[in-house]
């Protein structure tokens, strides 16, 4: 229980994040039906509704953050909790497309925002040197939550009633509600004074481009999970001899496996040269598993094929592993001190385009590439864990400079 709910502020972040995710695993696993059989819009429609949300959130997520560095991020934070409630109220009422649209964009920008205040909130209450082993808890409990939301939602579309999606999407707005609740026990978090006396843009990560190219190489990291979502389901089902339900029970391996060695593994990373080194071997542990991967597609029997998914999906979870603790590391270290809102809802961005892009370039490379497809993947994950290091070196020398312009920081 120590390694969900730890001692401390981080308690409070851990509760909070507990239910939050607990009533998102819910939506998440019955949403989309929701709007198909509830509010009668077509396939189509509901793949365009949350493609557009969550572009809009990538354009919120840095104004958004930066309104925790005036606001101070634990007032923002439960501001948005409370919003994101108020959009999932108002999706049990919308039955046009346009509504639906303009209540996901809705849904997904304050999403996005609480989770750049959510990140602040954890650089203001936690030191430097634990910020990583504070975040790796933070996910623990985060995969905890959406598993035991998932078999909530499991039950409502069993279900299929009207009544059931209403008891969903409830949860999860009382889920945030309760977090607004639970954050407000946390001591007050002012905004941090300027790190500079020179007039900076008001938006100034929009101009870092080193912090844009980490950005980008994380988000190319990221892949991953659209990969355990939507890439090895279709793999599955369609080019290896596994049956279908195996992709569900890896997608569970891979939680479990979070939850067990997550904090583990982020006791590795103490700085930036162990993070980025910890992305570098992120990046050969994936292209070993997309070649594992790359072998079910061959003709194995179905026995053969589920245990040869296995070992991938055990290889796969600990580069995820890995990775996730040096970009953390990597995200929070690398961001001014006093612009840490902004610049994380412009980090965030990342695991954002992984969303949206993998969808296409996931079917493009798996099912249209085959066992090529898997290689150029795991290649691309493999650039991208090795490129971090160059990446971080060079927005370190930013981030120097910028200290040193005034003489307050520099080493």
């Amino acid at each position: 229980m120590s390694r969900l709910l730890p001692q401390g502020p981080l308690r409070v972040l851990a509760i909070a994040q507990l239910a939050n995710s607990v009533g998102d695993g819910a939506f998440y696993a019955c949403s989309a039906l929701f709007f198909t059989r509830v509010a009668g819009l077509s396939p189509t429609q509901v793949g365009l509704a949350l493609t557009l949300g969550w572009a809009t959130a990538m354009v919120a997520g840095v104004p958004l953050g930066a309104l925790a560095d005036r606001w101070g991020p634990r007032r923002t934070a439960v501001v948005l909790s409370v919003a994101v409630a108020g959009t999932l109220s108002a999706v049990l009422f919308v039955r046009s497309f346009p509504l639906v649209v303009l209540v996901v964009c809705g849904y997904a920008c304050c999403q996005a925002g609480l989770g750049s205040a959510r990140q602040t909130l954890l650089a203001a209450l936690v030191p430097p040197a634990e910020r990583t082993a504070a975040r790796a808890h933070l996910q623990s409990t985060l995969n905890v939550g959406l598993a035991l939301g998932a078999g909530l939602g499991a039950l409502v579309l069993w279900s299929g009633t009207y009544t059931a999606y209403v008891a969903a999407f409830s949860l999860d707005a009382a889920s945030f509600l309760l977090a607004a609740f639970v954050l407000r026990k946390l001591p007050p978090t002012p905004p941090p004074p300027p790190v500079t006396s020179t007039p900076e843009p008001r938006l100034g990560v929009l101009r870092d481009r080193p912090y844009a190219v980490v950005t980008l190489l994380n988000a190319i990291m990221c892949l991953n999970m659209p990969l355990l979502s939507l890439g090895l389901p279709m793999w599955v089902a369609q080019r290896t001899d596994a049956p279908a339900p195996v992709s569900a029970m890896l997608l569970a391996l891979n939680m479990l496996g979070v939850v067990a060695f997550q904090v583990r593994m982020a006791r590795q990373v103490t700085g930036l040269r162990t993070a980025t080194r910890a992305t570098g071997r992120a990046g050969w542990l994936m292209l070993a598993a997309c070649a594992v991967y790359a072998l079910s597609g061959f003709d194995l029997g179905a026995g053969v094929a589920v245990a040869v998914l296995v070992v991938a999906a055990v290889i796969q979870v600990f580069g995820e592993m890995l990775h996730g603790a040096g970009s953390w590391e990597i995200g929070f270290a690398l961001a001014p001190p006093d612009r840490q809102g902004q610049y994380q809802g412009f980090f965030g961005m990342g695991p954002q385009i992984a969303r949206m892009l993998g969808p296409v370039l996931l079917t493009a490379l798996l099912i249209g590439g085959g066992a090529v497809g898997w290689l150029v993947l795991g290649g691309l994950f493999l650039l991208a864990g090795l490129a971090f290091a160059p990446a971080v070196r060079s927005a370190q020398r930013r981030l120097s400079g910028r200290a040193e312009s005034v003489g307050v920081l520099g080493e």
